[in-house]
C-alpha cells in the first residue's frame, strides 16, 4: 500500500505535468487563452468585470461581478456579450459556467444559458448550477 502524504509544492507541480502530458496524448495541445474585461464608469472606476478563459472550444467563465450599484443597468449583459464575442474570435464554440442558487441563474437563462447539472447541498441547502450555451452561430 502506498503512503499517502500530504504533496509538497514540487510534487504537486509534477502530478499536474503528469496529468496534463496524459491529456496531451489524447487531444494534442491544449492552449488557454484568457479573457479578463473590466467595466468603468465616466471617472474610470470599476464597476466589476468578467474572467474566463478559452480552451479546448470552450469558454470557460470563472468570474463574473458587478459593484451592488452598478447591476440592474446592462453591466453584466453587457461584460458577458463582450466575453463570448472575444471567446468566438479565439475559436469557442460553446460556454459553460457555474453559479449558486443566490447568484445569478436567471441572469444566465436570461442570456441563452441552460442548466445542465446541479450539485445538491452545496453548501447544505443551496445548490450549485452547472450552464452552458452553444456559441456557434448559423
Amino acid at each position: 500500500m502506498a503512503d499517502i502524504t500530504n504533496a509538497s509544492e514540487l510534487e504537486t507541480h509534477r502530478i499536474c505535468e503528469g496529468l496534463q502530458a496524459f491529456n496531451r496524448a489524447v487531444v494534442g495541445s491544449i492552449e488557454s487563452t484568457p479573457i479578463q474585461l473590466a467595466a468603468r464608469d465616466e471617472a474610470g472606476e470599476l464597476l466589476g468585470g468578467i474572467v474566463g478563459d478559452v480552451l479546448l472550444g470552450w469558454l470557460e467563465i470563472h468570474v463574473l461581478w458587478l459593484r451592488d450599484d452598478a447591476r440592474a443597468h446592462g453591466h453584466g449583459a453587457a461584460l458577458l456579450h463582450a466575453c463570448e464575442r472575444r471567446a468566438m474570435q479565439v475559436g469557442a464554440h460553446s460556454a459553460r459556467l457555474d453559479t449558486f442558487d443566490w447568484q445569478a441563474e436567471a441572469f444566465y437563462r436570461r442570456h441563452g444559458y441552460e442548466r445542465f447539472a446541479v450539485l445538491d447541498r452545496y453548501p447544505d441547502a443551496h445548490t450549485r448550477v452547472f450552464m452552458r450555451k452553444s456559441l456557434a452561430t448559423d
